[in-house]
């Protein structure tokens, strides 16, 4: 019979040792959960050097293995596929690199487009490069991501600072496409590094080097500044400035409106109307309020005698302004409007009010390179200076190339952009300063060395670029380079004339000559 006291008493006391145990190390086991939980880091990396920084799902920094990563944009993969196979192909030891520095990932539909271009031209200009007369040394091509806006843009140069040594061998960085202020402090901190810079689009005249001084030793750009851009349409005949206007946007920080409303300042300082002002959205590709009062501002300007306007603005705000004469109560009167190099982002808005076009309004702008600038035809024929038919002739050949296998496919290619052509030559100069900067028997230069090689590219030592001769001054910046000038069409935007920051094309020794 078995004994109750002995149940309660032994029983008992084993079930609650068991228990207390296993409630113990369940404890124990939630315990370590929670460590690891709280102690192991989330892992945000995307590729070997590249990652999604706290507070972002963009993945931001550069693809440091140059094998073809696409930052997760499928409209990037075929042509990032084209150049992980071309860095393939290349030996260690045997080539230099260079970055594309852009946002990648920038949701702004213009500037996607804009970026697809610029990586096909660069690629072609890596291919063309790497199959040069056994030119050394051979050129890795690698891309670096700022994100939206170039807010990530200190992960990605951080990055690039520490890619100059093997295996890398970091020579040089391009791409530097938009006129910002983070774009600002990615130049700075690049050429305060050492490494040389290629600008390929940015035009802010204070992004740049210069006599009053040089606080980026080490830039060099392809494209002409925002002066000489105001420049060289004042040169497409005359304007009264009695009858001309400035609409500007009032946002400061923003690199590119402000050196381009200080350049039409200046040419307008004669005009008797006071500039026509708006305030866009600290985003400037948002579109805020700023239609609203261009309404305002069309209504004034129609109390003007005013027949060119002079717009310094972003593209969005552009639009806007062109939208908004188009619904212009004077249509009886005939208007022009002339802008920088941000119009070439409108041949492809869709929120452009095309029929504005044809109701006695005409849109022109400096473009940093057009397709039809330097081929012949009936009724045109181009300058014999300054550029040649020739020079884009071959970046033609070099862009089919690449296109097709086994070097593509890369997809379709827009051209009337320009930033496909600018990017090649970008890319072409970067390839000339290194391969110069190469001593005999070596196969790497020095880092030091490449951006010595800026103020030597000019007279018969130029880069013969798509876009025009570039010929640098002693500061990093294209003398008198060639600037087409392109109206904006119901279609595709239409070439007009070429035009020059001096009013003519620079004479074969194609340098900067002291004024007496």
């Amino acid at each position: 019979m078995d004994n109750p006291f002995r149940y309660r008493l032994f029983y008992t006391v084993r079930q609650k040792i068991v228990t207390s145990a296993v409630v113990l190390a369940l404890l124990a086991w939630g315990t370590v959960a929670v460590v690891q939980r709280v102690t192991t880091p989330e892992d945000r990396s995307c590729a070997p050097g590249v990652a999604r920084p706290t507070g972002s799902e963009e993945c931001v920094g550069v693809a440091t293995a140059g094998n073809g990563y696409d930052f997760g944009e499928s409209r990037l993969k075929q042509v990032a596929d084209a150049i992980g196979r071309e860095n393939a192909t290349l030996k260690d030891g045997q080539y230099a690199t260079v970055a594309l520095l852009l946002p990648l990932t920038s949701t702004s539909t213009g500037l996607r487009e804009k970026m697809l271009n610029e990586l096909h031209g660069a690629f072609a200009q890596q291919y063309r490069a790497n199959r040069r007369n056994n030119e050394v040394p051979k050129i890795r091509l690698v891309l670096a991501n700022t994100g939206k806006d170039n807010l990530h843009w200190k992960a990605a140069v951080d990055q690039l600072k520490t890619m100059t040594g093997a295996p890398h061998h970091l020579r040089a960085v391009s791409g530097i496409a938009t006129s910002s202020a983070q774009v600002r402090g990615a130049v700075a901190e690049l050429t305060g590094a050492g490494i040389a810079v290629v600008g390929t689009t940015i035009t802010a005249d204070d992004i740049a080097n210069g006599p009053a001084g040089q606080p980026f030793p080490g830039l060099a750009r392809v494209s002409p500044t925002n002066g000489d851009e105001a420049r060289a349409l004042t040169h497409l005949g005359p304007v009264d400035p009695a009858k001309a206007l400035l609409v500007h946007d009032t946002r400061t920080g923003d690199h590119y409106t402000d050196t381009l409303r200080k350049a039409f300042s200046g040419l307008l300082d004669r005009s008797p109307y006071e500039p026509q002002l708006f305030t866009s959205d600290t985003d400037p590709n948002a579109e805020g309020t700023t239609a609203l009062a261009f309404r305002r501002i069309t209504h004034l300007v129609c109390d003007t005698r005013a027949e060119t306007l002079f717009f310094a603005g972003r593209h969005t705000q552009l639009r806007q302004f062109v939208n908004a004469l188009g619904a212009r109560g004077c249509k009886d009167r005939k208007f022009r409007v002339l802008t920088g190099d941000e119009g070439s982002y409108l041949g492809t808005d869709p929120q452009l009010d095309r029929g504005a076009l044809e109701q006695g309004l005409t849109v022109q702008y400096a473009a940093l390179a057009h397709p039809d600038a330097w081929r012949p035809r009936p009724g045109y024929e181009p300058p014999k200076t300054g550029g040649s038919a020739q020079a884009y002739e071959e970046f033609t050949r070099a862009l089919a190339e690449v296109t097709r296998a086994p070097a593509g496919p890369l997809g379709p290619t827009t051209l009337w952009d320009g930033q496909a052509i600018i990017a090649y030559d970008a890319m072409a100069m970067a390839v000339e300063a290194i391969r110069e900067a190469t001593p005999p028997g070596e196969t790497v230069p020095p880092l030091d060395q490449v951006a010595k090689q800026w103020p030597h590219i000019k007279g018969s030592l130029r880069v013969e670029g798509a876009s025009g001769w570039i010929c640098l001054d002693n500061y990093g910046n294209p003398y008198n380079k060639a600037v087409p000038v392109v109206q904006l069409t119901r279609g595709a935007p239409r070439f007009v004339r070429m035009a020059w920051p001096e009013g003519e094309p620079p004479g074969t020794e194609c340098m900067r000559l002291r004024r007496p």
